[in-house]
């Protein structure tokens, strides 16, 4: 078996995560019958089908299974042995994929792409924004570099770093300007509006009002996929709703409500930096870290 190539590898790891043809290629910017034909001559390579094929699914045969795991260490050490290359070289980062979580990426990324392009000239950037869960998976997978989440992580092959601490905020109807915020109890009887199922801000605001995501019933809440939906739902007069505070400039300047803080101790969250403890850039990640801070410092003045 002389004639694997990490192009191959590349490939079937894409199509492992895709699902489908024509998204993996797309990924690959290859065409379809091009990918198809690199996924038969690796499984020719291999001596076995790695892939279940019918019209409607595509599925990891066991064997494929298999592949795809001892695939994933590969390219992570592959990955690896790159940033060890850049950093022995005296280190610049030259390529960063930062991944961040939804509630902080449309109010940071601004001012942050902007700080890391002025002071890494030439770096290659690329963002992914997604849910915490995936962004793990993605970092220990290698095909992040670092993410920004609300920590804790609790990942033993994770670093972590404390970013900044900020409070949430009470989002009502217009009308109810200047009357006092409730207190956890009083705003457990409320019809509180929550993003779905998945984001970690939605379990944060549960906790804060002593609500046990498991017991909530669906007629209690209204779920929304965005931050600025709430808002708007708000304005609508279906509800109430929590806001992080480095979103309530941005959500709330096109809506009629009114913003309050709760009285301390404040419902907040804590916002860090993960990156992967094996990886020979954590150094230059640190240092990121801190042009991460100004951003966020910039994001919420």
């Amino acid at each position: 078996m002389t004639n694997l190539t990490l192009k191959q590898l590349r490939y079937f790891e894409a199509l492992t995560r895709h699902g489908h043809f024509g998204r993996a290629a797309e990924s690959c910017a290859i065409s379809q019958p091009a990918l198809s034909m690199q996924i038969k001559a690796f499984e020719e390579e291999l001596g076995a089908e790695l892939f279940e094929r019918d019209r409607r699914q595509l599925r990891l045969t066991s064997f494929g299974e298999e592949i795809a795991l001892r695939s994933k260490d590969i390219l992570r050490s592959l990955e690896e042995l790159e940033d060890y290359a850049r950093s022995s070289r005296g280190g610049l980062v030259e390529r960063l994929r930062i991944g961040v979580i939804p509630t902080v990426a449309p109010y940071l990324l601004p001012s942050l792409i902007g700080e890391l392009n002025r002071l890494y000239n030439g770096l290659d950037l690329h963002v992914r924004e997604t849910l915490t869960p995936k962004l793990v998976q993605e970092l220990n997978e290698g095909r992040l570099d670092m993410a920004i989440v609300a920590l804790p992580v609790s990942e033993p092959s994770l670093t972590e770093t404390t970013l900044f601490t900020e409070s949430f905020v009470l989002v009502r109807p217009g009308e109810d300007a200047g009357k006092p915020a409730p207190n956890p109890e009083a705003l457990r009887e409320m019809r509180l509006l929550l993003l779905e199922e998945g984001h970690c801000f939605r379990e944060q605001a549960l906790s804060f009002c002593n609500k046990n995501p498991r017991a909530v019933q669906s007629r209690d809440l209204l779920d929304a996929s965005s931050l600025s939906t709430l808002v708007q739902m708000v304005d609508a007069g279906l509800g109430v709703t929590l806001l992080p505070e480095m979103a309530v400039a941005v959500e709330t300047r096109s809506a009629s409500v009114s913003v309050t803080r709760f009285k301390p101790p404040q419902p907040s969250r804590t916002i860090g930096m993960v990156w992967r403890k094996t990886s020979p850039l954590s150094k230059q990640f640190s240092q990121i870290s801190e042009a991460v801070r100004l951003s966020a410092g910039a994001a919420r003045s």
